[in-house]
């Protein structure tokens, strides 16, 4: 998706089911015309990551990707074309680059511990 896109589905899941009028509303001034909207749903529709039903003449839309499966993608994407396909190599530039204070860092350290007591199991 773009990130026009994104925005969008930023609010639909968030709101689970939406009118156009009601993902308007969620805009910041200036708000986008209802051509714009009304485009941006037809692609994201397009691409499978919405539907609608029908309610007289409304359109309400619900989300048919979860957010957290499509960014989980999209990371696995990231790691795939950028870091040769290693974990190792993402996580060393994520904890390196992104100046991550110290209590960030153990808080990661914590998840990351977290997860490794769930896969001993």
């Amino acid at each position: 998706m773009s990130k026009t896109e994104e925005k969008l589905m930023e609010i639909i899941w968030k709101q689970q089911r939406v009118f156009m009028k009601d993902i308007i509303d969620k805009y910041p001034h200036p708000k986008p015309a209802t051509t714009t909207i009304a485009t941006l749903l037809k692609r994201i529709q397009e691409k499978g990551f919405v539907a609608y039903n029908t309610l007289g003449n409304s359109r309400e839309y619900y989300p048919l990707v979860n957010k957290e499966n499509y960014f989980s993608s999209h990371v696995n994407g990231l790691i795939k074309n950028y870091f040769d396909n290693s974990p190792m190599q993402f996580a060393s530039f994520f904890t390196t680059a992104t100046n991550l204070t110290t209590s960030e860092l153990e808080d990661l350290t914590m998840i990351v511990d977290k997860e490794i007591k769930q896969k001993q199991k």
